[in-house]
């Protein structure tokens, strides 16, 4: 099959590293892709988050057989659709169902209706009923309503952090039309946990635990980044699994199905457990960005065959197999990120990564320069490592990033220590 995979992070590296291995995948091409993929697919800078034209030319020319979409921003402005019309099979979610992810707000109002676990919340439009509130109840978490890449949440810790947040939201524009309105929401307290599903819309197959980080600095302090790092397994009791999948992930999909919004593809649930008991902090209608770098090096099974299921409908025929070693991965940012940050760095020492034995660079903010890979973005590579254990794993991690540099870099030293 000739495959097509969208995104250029490091969440489309590992899905091509991954699909490469599948002797059913003749060729596989990346939109946009990015440098650092490209011994593992063949990148296409065309437009692909809005205007779907280019891309379905690049298809129809290319004799496309099977589409993977990474991002949530063209799944939310109906890529799937787009394709299902074209009648190119496509791996994700419909405009409808991509909502659960595109809205804050709509997601907020589907729990409550169907009463998944989540934190109690008010939605606002108005700015000054929204300072108000604050002004009233203290801080809390502040989220805009509309995709912001991962930045669009805010944990302040005084009432006056609170109303820079909605005055940087609602008053200056920083997150467009998504910044209009805001879901103002009790902090809740516990310990994260990533939870990801693929469903065919019948079958469930839940795929390994992981944790992410998301704050930029240690101890959970900064703002929020799209993640930092990430690791698996994290400590999941069955009595838990039994209450996730019970009381949020089969709840999620039958109310999707009651709102005709059926739901096909990755179910992500970002989760706080508090005192045993879970609660929904965020959708996401794809695999997560840095989950997947340590979720697919532990797949035994070929990729491509769980995908195509998921998209035909036979997902109950799949039986996920795992590697008993555990995984962690360390992301690599440019200085000033989630803010402001300076590209065209030379990232020396990368390529030395890609012999050694169980260490994976997924590459994101990465493109060609004159001589060397530079950096491109602000989260530029993730240093995945696999282990027999959490501690061993990551230790391989840090010692492959000593043989990396580039000017400013910036990285988390608490990436899988201290786990949860």
């Amino acid at each position: 099959m000739r495959v097509l995979v969208i995104g250029g992070g490091g969440r489309e590296h590992v899905l091509c590293w991954k699909l490469r291995q599948s002797s059913r995948v003749e060729k596989i091409y990346a939109v946009p892709g990015n440098a650092g993929m490209a011994e593992v697919a063949e990148c296409e800078k065309i437009e692909y988050e809005n205007n779907f034209s280019s891309l379905g030319r690049l298809i129809d020319k290319e004799k496309i057989d099977f589409v993977i979409v990474g991002p949530e921003l063209p799944l939310v402005n109906g890529i799937a659709d787009y394709l299902e019309k074209k009648k190119v099979a496509v791996f994700g979610p419909s405009k409808k169902a991509a909502l659960l992810e595109g809205s804050k707000v709509f997601a907020k109002k589907f729990m409550k209706k169907y009463g998944i676990p989540t934190a109690d919340f008010e939605i606002f439009t108005d700015l000054t009923k929204a300072i108000a509130y604050i002004k009233k109840e203290g801080p809390r978490v502040i989220k805009v309503d509309g995709l912001a890449a991962g930045k669009g949440v805010f944990l302040p810790n005084t009432k006056e952090e609170a109303i820079e947040a909605i005055e940087l939201a609602m008053e200056k524009g920083v997150f467009g039309e998504a910044g209009k309105r805001i879901v103002i929401e009790e902090k809740l307290k516990g310990r994260e946990l990533s939870f990801i599903v693929i469903t065919d819309g019948k079958s469930i197959k839940p795929l390994v635990s992981s944790r992410d980080y998301k704050p930029i600095y240690e101890r959970g302090k900064g703002p929020n980044t799209g993640g930092m790092g990430a690791y698996s397994p994290a400590f999941v009791p069955f009595s838990l699994y039994k209450k996730i999948m019970k009381q949020i992930v089969i709840p999620t999909l039958k109310g999707m199905k009651k709102e005709k919004r059926e739901f096909k593809g990755v179910l992500y649930a970002g989760l706080m457990i508090e005192n045993g008991n879970p609660k929904v902090l965020e959708y996401n209608v794809r695999l997560g960005d840095p989950e997947t770098q340590v979720i697919l090096p532990r797949l035994k099974n070929d990729l491509l065959d769980i995908l195509l299921a998921a998209r035909e409908g036979t997902l109950d025929r799949i039986n996920l197999r795992w590697h008993s070693q555990a995984a962690v991965c360390v992301v690599l940012a440019s200085g000033g990120y989630p803010g402001s940050y300076e590209k065209g760095k030379p990232i020396m020492g990368l390529e030395k990564l890609f012999s050694l034995n169980n260490v994976f660079p997924f590459c994101a903010g990465v493109k060609r320069g004159d001589s060397s890979l530079i950096t491109d973005g602000g989260r530029v590579v993730g240093i995945t490592a696999v282990g027999d254990n959490l501690n061993k794993a990551a230790q391989q991690a840090y010692r492959a990033i000593d043989k990396v540099h580039f000017e400013r870099m910036y990285y988390r030293r608490d990436i899988g220590k201290g786990r949860i």
